[in-house]
């Protein structure tokens, strides 16, 4: 039975306090969030709430749940992510194996170019000209379009095809008669379901925060994701407490405004955020692995 010295029980336990610590830092802002959208905004702006809910109240769900624009927002958001996501892993996987193949010609001059994106673009006004020349602007195509794949994605897919799909495997499936289509279909992505699963993830993250791309492409408010319908809720909340005028008989409804504006304001982070917290936990195991691409060398 192995032995530990003193010095490495001590490392240990300050090991996990460090931890600790970390996970505390992470969750606490989460859970303050969490209080503060269901608590009395004056327990908030005072301090009285600081972890859990005080004087709990739903008022700023009702407020955002109230607009029904916010359904549309769910539905355009989810088709966005969605589409989006699987035009990414379709643009991504082919492209990242065959660069990680050495018999691929020209792969050097190509990787050349891809590593030129990540320092240079076109900027947003080239970027727009192009989208309205193409005819996309109020579409779907416009936000799941840009960016449908980036360098960086490329890169550590690549890196994941090298280490986790042998050379023998791939050779010994060409001397069986395989096509390259035909490996990749049914060896090497049933094999990459990891890195799939954390490109996925990034991307579907990326797609369903994503909000500036909608408000410079899209001014049909019928194609508005949820984000922008948020930002319009939280914007008309803030203009009503800020727009009511003097006068004794406005105080107590200014009051109300002001408090219901605190309340939608950390309600609009739930909304937005909760469905990505479902899901992460069903690809937490796969997120942990991709993570970790390139970090051991053999």
């Amino acid at each position: 039975m192995k032995r530990f010295s003193l010095s490495d029980k001590a490392f240990d336990v300050l090991n996990r306090i460090f931890v600790l610590l970390i996970t505390l830092i992470i969750i606490y802002p989460l859970v303050f969030v969490i209080s503060a959208s269901i608590s009395d905004p004056a327990a908030v702006s005072s301090g009285r709430m600081w972890l859990w809910p005080v004087d709990i109240t739903f008022d700023g769900f009702k407020r955002v749940f109230e607009n029904e624009a916010i359904w549309l927002g769910y539905r355009n958001t989810i088709i966005y992510t969605v589409v989006g996501t699987l035009i990414h892993l379709f643009v991504l996987l082919p492209c990242a194996y065959a660069l990680s193949r050495k018999e691929t010609m020209g792969k050097k001059i190509i990787l050349w170019f891809i590593l030129f994106t990540m320092l240079f673009n076109g900027g947003l006004i080239p970027t727009y000209l192009v989208i309205q020349s193409l005819g996309m602007l109020d579409t779907i195509w416009a936000i799941v379009i840009p960016n449908v794949v980036g360098a960086w994605s490329i890169l550590v897919a690549r890196a994941f095809f090298q280490q986790s799909i042998p050379d023998q495997l791939v050779e010994a499936s060409k001397i069986d008669g395989a096509s390259d289509f035909l490996i990749f279909r049914k060896i090497v992505l049933p094999l990459s379901l990891p890195i799939i699963a954390v490109m996925a993830l990034f991307h579907a993250v990326g797609l369903w925060n994503q909000y500036f791309n909608a408000l410079i492409y899209l001014s049909d408010d019928k194609m508005y994701p949820l984000q922008l319908i948020l930002r319009q809720i939280l914007i008309l909340n803030e203009v009503g407490a800020d727009g009511i005028g003097e006068g004794a008989g406005n105080a107590e409804s200014f009051i109300q405004q002001v408090k219901t504006a605190s309340l939608v304001k950390y309600a609009v982070i739930i909304v937005s955020a909760l469905p990505l917290l479902i899901l992460y936990p069903f690809l937490q195991r796969f997120f942990v692995k991709g993570v970790l691409i390139g970090s051991v060398k053999e």
